[in-house]
């Protein structure tokens, strides 16, 4: 792996200033995407437990046009965030991850109308649980998990399309079947990103900026972020006892 090889070609000082720079990186990576849970969390809680709520959601349970906006707003940020971040500031590139934070806050304020509090905090904390596990083993592995990448791509493009498809079907069988599928895929991509993360510190150990180390902590910080929500929400669908 690419890492290794950059690691035995610098000396033992070197090695040794890598090392100590990895952890602080991945300290920072963890940190901010910290940061952006706890953003999240209470913008979906300070909405979706008040009468705020009522301008994403309909006494129906359907979508006023705000809450349409919203639900897409999420998803425009992130393209827009990837199209912009060369462009950006570090301070500027870690404002708009927390921006993005409140408002998947928003987007997400609904489960607490849907679902018991009990059920979110114990989903919560087994998906806490699974992701520390998940991330733990791509970050200590020997195994290349490049190889998996394009496969859980492949996979994800598919459950995108599975879940457009029961928007119009409402199976509640094909339902279950895409949450399975997306604790799987969203497992593998947890893995597969925090090994990503390291090695692309590593391979760039020795001609980074510190411009470019935080640009980086915050894309990383945002691809493991999202791997988390999505996590959750697939785990809440089938795990989470409803209202």
């Amino acid at each position: 792996m690419a890492q290794y090889d950059t690691i035995r070609n610098v000396g033992v000082g070197a090695r040794a200033a890598i090392d100590e720079g990895l952890r602080a990186h991945m300290n920072k990576v963890y940190g901010l995407m910290s940061v952006a849970m706890l953003v999240t969390a209470g913008v979906a809680w300070s909405v979706g437990t008040t009468d705020l709520l009522n301008f994403l959601r309909t006494a129906d349970g359907g979508m006023t046009i705000f809450g349409w906006v919203i639900m897409f707003a999420p998803l425009a940020m992130v393209f827009a965030f990837g199209a912009l971040i060369n462009r950006m500031s570090a301070a500027a590139a870690q404002l708009f991850f927390y921006a993005f934070a409140a408002v998947m806050g928003l987007s997400l304020a609904w489960i607490f109308k849907v679902f018991t509090g009990v059920s979110i905090a114990q989903t919560f904390l087994i998906t806490s649980i699974a992701f520390a596990g998940l991330s733990l083993y791509g970050y200590t592995t020997k195994r290349n998990l490049s190889g998996m990448g394009t496969f859980l791509m492949m996979g994800l493009i598919g459950l995108l399309v599975a879940m457009v498809v029961n928007i119009f079907l409402a199976s509640s069988a094909l339902a279950f079947a895409i949450s399975v599928i997306g604790v799987l895929i969203f497992s593998g991509l947890t893995a597969y990103d925090t090994q990503n993360i390291k090695n692309t510190y590593i391979e760039h150990a020795q001609a980074m900026d510190q411009e470019w180390l935080g640009k980086s902590a915050i894309m990383g910080a945002l691809n493991l972020y999202m791997n988390f929500i999505n996590l959750f929400m697939f785990l809440l669908q089938f795990m989470g006892n409803r209202e």
